[in-house]
């Protein structure tokens, strides 16, 4: 297979000498064009380019995405990267409604650029083995908020304190943890998640500190238990906001001692792991409200990291809603173009259920994918603002129980169906005052 081939258009700098040579260290061949008169004769080259790195001037966005539309009419296939040195939704999306599959205002990183470019190439299926991997997609965003978090991000990753991670439900707070695991000193060690909410108090011991052969019924073999497998790595302990109050004592006896004693065992055995802790729930009224031990809570936040919801970083939207589309397992279809009165709904709408909730609306829309630019009418009604009859939607409160109702009160499928989780479900049921109905 020929080498994937990116066409440079920017100005000779420091940074575009570092995307150059990032690029050729990924094995894909960079050249240079300095006029609309060079990139449009290289689009008739032997070996076209793949994918053009067009930089926007300062002030000159109209003549930069003019250009960008003689190209595409050229070569409708041609993949189009925009550097742009102004920035703005509208920029945004008038970018994306012509067509350019990612765009990077300035000041843009080196690794975002580059990882842009492996992205599109191997959605073009010209890198058969792009680097990286998925844990880093839902970090892909150039608002000013999200620059900040992949900074701190990346300072928690050179130390080994504690972190606690808070943010709403979908919002990736799973995926920050994994970014911090896999850019740390442990990255060679194990990464264990641990479901707070999911694991009784009866199992707890037996689950994470392991037991000894023998110990009770049924233990016929040694189990080290999730702490110790992960011993030299990292735990990532999910929705510690949910920790019974017994689990809360016995993970604090192991933060503070660096030892767990197996069920059975006959000593105590050393520790080492590095503790990331997340929770969609308010710790410190928590805490207030002695719900949450206090101790606990300062042992874990140490590192605090906040993700913001999508509703506060929706310039990141289009970037997200391609990324999704190259991203998708198994997908055969090209990233459509999408057109501005569907961009403006997709800014407009608030996202309840975050990042999540935008990866969900492209599988949709890819279990029957749109041949011609998505619109407005491929959207669902949620993002519309109205039911398939032309009606207002519905209330949070109601839409909850005309799904709980269609699912015969499955708590577990109509989470799913609501895109939240089970947790999430049951304050919300509290919130409205919806009672377990009787079937």
């Amino acid at each position: 297979m020929e080498k994937p081939l990116v066409l440079f258009s920017a100005p000779h700098d420091l940074k575009t000498k570092a995307i150059k040579a990032a690029l050729k260290d990924r094995a894909i061949l960079v050249s240079e064009a300095w006029s609309e008169t060079d990139l449009l004769r290289a689009l008739d080259a032997a070996h076209p380019p793949d994918l053009v790195l067009l930089y926007q001037p300062p002030g000159c966005a109209d003549d930069t995405l003019d250009l960008a539309v003689r190209l595409r009419r050229r070569e409708r296939r041609l993949a189009i990267i925009l550097l742009a040195r102004d920035r703005g939704e509208d920029l945004a999306i008038r970018a994306l409604k012509i067509g350019i599959k990612d765009y990077y205002p300035h000041p843009y990183s080196v690794a975002d650029v580059v990882d842009g470019v492996v992205r599109c190439l191997a959605a073009g299926c010209r890198v058969a083995n792009a680097p990286g991997s998925a844990m880093q997609a839902d970090l892909i965003g150039e608002s000013p908020s999200w620059r900040s978090l992949r900074a701190l991000l990346g300072k928690l990753a050179g130390v080994d304190s504690n972190v606690l991670i808070t943010g709403e439900t979908g919002t990736g707070k799973e995926v920050a943890a994994e970014f911090i695991h896999n850019h740390s000193n442990r990255r060679t060690q194990a990464l264990y998640c641990v479901n707070c909410a999911a694991i009784p108090d009866g199992l707890l011991e037996s689950e994470l500190f392991g037991y000894a052969k023998g110990a009770f019924t049924g233990a016929q073999t040694d189990y080290p238990g999730k702490l110790k497998l992960a011993d030299g790595g990292t735990v990532f302990f999910d929705e510690i906001g949910d920790m019974s109050a017994y689990a809360q004592a016995k993970i604090l006896r192991v933060i503070e001692t660096r030892q767990v004693w197996p069920l059975g065992g006959r000593r105590c055995l050393p520790l080492d792991i590095r503790i990331i802790a997340a929770t969609n729930r308010n710790l410190e009224r928590m805490v207030a409200c002695d719900e949450f031990r206090r101790d606990l809570y300062y042992r874990l936040n140490v590192g605090r990291v906040r993700l913001p919801p999508l509703r506060e970083r929706k310039e990141d939207i289009p970037l997200l809603f391609k990324h999704f589309f190259c991203q998708s397992p198994g997908q055969a279809v090209a990233v459509p173009e999408i057109e501005a009165d569907a961009m403006e709904l997709l800014l407009r709408y608030d996202w309840p259920g975050n990042i999540r909730e935008l990866k969900n609306l492209v599988e949709f829309l890819l279990i029957d994918p749109p041949r011609n630019p998505i619109t407005a009418a491929h959207l669902p009604p949620t993002l519309t603002g109205l039911t398939a009859e032309g009606d207002p939607p519905l209330s949070e409160r109601d839409r909850m129980l005309a799904v709980l109702e269609s699912n015969h009160w499955n708590k577990s499928k109509a989470a799913s169906d609501l895109n939240w989780s089970r947790m999430t479900l049951y304050r919300k049921m509290k919130k409205y005052a919806i009672e377990q109905r009787s079937s």
